[in-house]
């Protein structure tokens, strides 16, 4: 219980930053009417990617592999199986921006292989999350203030400070790319612009002031 006026205020803060990571996904596909070879080439084409990715190696931070699909297809009539369709997806995070559109295009330029992404992002424990939640109780004690300020008082002490609904909203950018669309004997180039991220952090805070003065 406290005794005494309180003021309730809440503080914000938003900051626009350099994205620090970049995911991008790649699936290959394989396709055959009979089960065997369709599952032959989806292993032969996977382990191609995952050749290509074990050779950018310092380029990239992290890579999972997703989701294994493999179904048969079927007439519209009947169970008849006329071919077996197979797909497995790894996704791809990484810092290095300066090697990510000729990593994307290497990968796409496989048999069979589509690329999608990327997908810019801020680490969990990027230090902009922390810098702008401080932001945020900065300004809820200026509010405090000049609410106190504005009632001849002073903020004397800190009653309860709480986040309220603090997010980080990242930008996204999405190409794909399937193979087979280069020009013969001419290495394609791709530059990608890392794109904004925008860091939101807000609290709830109730302070103690000292006695209004009202004339």
């Amino acid at each position: 219980m406290v005794d005494g006026p309180v003021v309730t205020v809440r503080g914000e803060a938003y900051r626009e930053v350099a994205p620090e990571i970049a995911r991008f996904e790649v699936t290959v596909t394989a396709r055959d009417r009979d089960r065997e070879t369709t599952l032959t080439r989806l292993a032969e084409r996977a382990a191609a990617v995952r050749v290509l990715l074990d050779a950018s190696d310092p380029a990239v931070d992290r890579r999972q592999t997703g989701e294994l699909r493999v179904r048969p297809e079927t007439r519209r009539s009947g169970e008849r199986v006329v071919a077996y369709r197979g797909s497995v997806s790894t996704t791809v995070t990484v810092s290095d921006f300066t090697a990510l559109g000729e990593l994307m295009l290497r990968l796409a330029d496989q048999d069979q292989v589509e690329v999608a992404g990327p997908w810019w992002s801020l680490r969990p424990d990027s230090p902009a999350n922390r810098e702008a939640r401080h932001a945020a109780i900065a300004d809820a004690l200026t509010r405090a203030r000049e609410y106190a300020q504005a009632l001849g008082a002073q903020v004397t002490a800190l009653i309860e400070l709480a986040d309220a609904d603090a997010t980080e909203q990242p930008m996204m950018s999405r190409m794909a790319y399937a193979a087979g669309g280069g020009v013969e004997g001419v290495a394609p180039e791709l530059e990608l612009d890392p794109q904004p991220q925008t860091v939101h952090a807000a609290v709830r805070a109730r302070f103690a002031i000292s006695e209004p003065v009202l004339d």
